[in-house]
């Protein structure tokens, strides 16, 4: 270990991975102070790039640890596609990350399109400008090239984007911990807040019974395609469908009924 050596943590970079869960970082220190710290840190100058949690659990124990430069980047945006691209490559990371990061990816590629387009546009005449607008690629085809990116399927990534804009910090806390599936908790973030809020504080078995109430809903509001053939066939569709509107409104009352009785549950048991 460098006995004067300055590492700067960058807290933007440090909080811009997923956290180990508390079972993986005890994992990890144990690994440490049983054969030591292996891995190098990757610094860029004296800003700590790769090996957060190698680091403080070196620096808690006292255990030396080596380090090497990485000087390949411009800026910190170049630091941060780095840092993506290496925990993509790394098995242990779960779809859900692998797709939240493939987001982040795509999120600063495009923030530089725009200003390198921007740029461009200053310089370029308008024929050129029209050529690369058409060669843009459209949402399908964006979502496809971020799948294979993040390793995992386009419907995946979809029920991420949907966690991502809608999710409460619970459900996605709960994702992480895999206390939902990504498909069940972007179901469930279709809710209220505070109704996700509410499923989460029941546990696993609340959140899967929150995600088949969503999804009964949905499926009891699909239109009926009924093809009568005859004035007594259209009657009876008639009889199925008012049928299939008062069986639908039933379902969402007793679903709106659940949520109002599990927010009281939890009311009281937070106050008692």
């Amino acid at each position: 270990m460098q006995e004067h050596m300055n590492i700067t943590i960058h807290q933007e970079l440090r909080a811009y991975i997923d956290p180990l869960t508390s079972n993986e970082y005890l994992a990890l220190e144990r690994s440490i102070l049983a054969e030591g710290c292996r891995d190098a840190l990757v610094l860029w100058g004296e800003v700590l790039i790769d090996g957060h949690n190698r680091y403080a659990i070196c620096q808690k124990h006292g255990i030396a640890f080596n380090t090497t430069q990485n000087t390949r980047f411009s800026n910190i945006e170049d630091v941060m596609l780095w840092m993506i691209d290496n925990h993509l490559g790394r098995r242990s990371v779960t779809d859900f990350q692998r797709g939240m990061l493939a987001l982040r990816k795509k999120e600063i590629v495009a923030s530089r399109n725009a200003i390198n387009e921007k740029q461009a546009a200053g310089n370029a005449d308008t024929g050129t400008s029209a050529t690369e607008t058409s060669a843009m690629p459209n949402a399908s085809q964006a979502r496809e090239e971020l799948a294979k990116t993040a390793g995992i399927s386009s419907n995946t990534v979809t029920q991420i984007e949907k966690i991502r804009r809608a999710a409460t910090p619970e459900l996605v806390d709960a994702v992480r911990a895999g206390t939902i599936s990504i498909n069940a908790a972007a179901t469930v973030a279709t809710l209220p807040p505070e109704q996700q809020v509410t499923a989460v504080t029941g546990g696993r078995k609340e959140l899967q019974l929150a995600a088949k109430q969503v999804r009964d809903m949905k499926s009891a509001n699909k239109p009926v395609s009924l093809k009568p053939t005859n004035p007594e066939t259209n009657a009876d569709s008639t009889k199925i469908a008012s049928l299939i509107a008062e069986n639908t409104s039933l379902k969402i009352e007793i679903a709106e009924l659940t949520a109002a009785l599990e927010a009281a549950r939890a009311a009281h048991s937070a106050t008692s």
